[in-house]
């Protein structure tokens, strides 16, 4: 657990935002007065008054109601007695969303003791704003840091694109040629039914485009804060159910067109596994990758097409050797 000195120094959170140095004032004190100890004095923000009682907030005053009030009038009385307040380590989506949400121009940022740390004043919430916004807009396009890094990735010279891609695809060629050692070694089942060689690509495609479709809604996911708990039952049944389907749907045609029931029964079978088994490593490599701090963008769709069409190519044979 962090403490709070820690938090108090984090980047994101509700101190970092936090200023001290704004008009405080009493709540015995009038409008007149509050007025006198603000003027002549120059605040990071005087949009906002803390209302305090021996360092503790009792109330938040606006600037606005102040100037409108009667010279006369108590502050206890001009002041929001029960305003929103988030503590030191609260982290600054969480303390936009409660600025806009009780539309506030000032957020006071209080202890556990009820202690007045700062207020943040608007001018940090609106930046703050805009920065989650920013972020929001990268999630949605797939980034999982911020839209600067998108901009970068679209922006960037050939060498630094090489750099983040080329390495991928050497490994999409290591696994080729995998592919084609899988292939040779049932160089003597192809040679006894040349039939099964046809069905390869179709397999491989399949089980491919399942895949790419899990990848792609367990990115945008994970980009919008979706763990892969919460998607993986579902998807990985999804992915049997379509296995099945398109089993179902390729059986009887490649009985008809070829006339070969064995052919036939091995493509099923093997559409069925591979559709299943691709959609559990396009759940998997995408999660690996955000565990360890790496855009899935970048590398997860390569490599799981290697892993996927070795796999799915092994499998088809081994169920055709078994069935043929």
């Amino acid at each position: 657990m962090s403490s709070p000195n820690e938090l108090n120094h984090r980047l994101d959170t509700a101190a970092a935002h936090a200023s001290a140095n704004v008009p405080v004032v009493s709540a015995e004190n009038t409008a007149n007065e509050a007025l006198e100890a603000v003027l002549g004095k120059r605040f990071d923000s005087a949009s906002v008054l803390a209302v305090c009682r021996d360092d503790a907030l009792v109330g938040l005053l606006t600037i606005e109601r102040l100037l409108a009030a009667p010279g006369e009038a108590v502050i206890g009385d001009l002041m929001d007695p029960a305003p929103p307040t988030v503590h030191p380590g609260a982290d600054q989506e969480h303390v936009a969303w409660q600025a806009v949400q009780h539309a506030e121009p000032g957020l006071a940022v209080v202890d556990g003791t009820g202690r007045f740390r700062g207020l943040i004043p608007p001018q940090r919430l609106l930046a703050v704003l805009l920065e989650e916004h920013d972020e929001d807009l990268a999630r949605l396009g797939g980034f999982l840091s911020s839209s600067a890094s998108a901009r970068l990735a679209s922006t960037e010279p050939v060498g630094r694109r090489l750099w983040h891609r080329l390495p991928w695809l050497l490994v999409g060629l290591v696994g080729a040629l995998l592919s084609a050692v899988v292939v040779g070694g049932y160089e003597e089942l192809l040679a006894r039914q040349v039939l099964v060689a046809f069905f390869v690509p179709g397999v491989v495609y399949i089980a491919d485009a399942i895949g790419t479709q899990t990848e792609a809604l367990v990115i945008r996911g994970l980009s919008v804060g979706v763990g892969i708990a919460r998607v993986a039952v579902r998807e990985v049944l999804t992915g049997v159910l379509l296995g099945a389907v398109l089993a179902a749907l390729a059986f009887p045609v490649i009985v008809l067109v070829w006339g070969d029931v064995l052919v036939a029964w091995a493509v099923a079978i093997a559409l069925l596994a591979a559709s299943s088994i691709a959609t559990a490593v396009a759940m998997a490599l995408p999660w690996l990758f955000h565990r360890l701090g790496r855009d899935p963008a970048f590398g997860s769709g390569p490599l799981a097409t290697v892993v996927q069409d070795l796999l799915s190519v092994l499998i088809y044979f081994v169920i055709a050797t078994a069935i043929v």
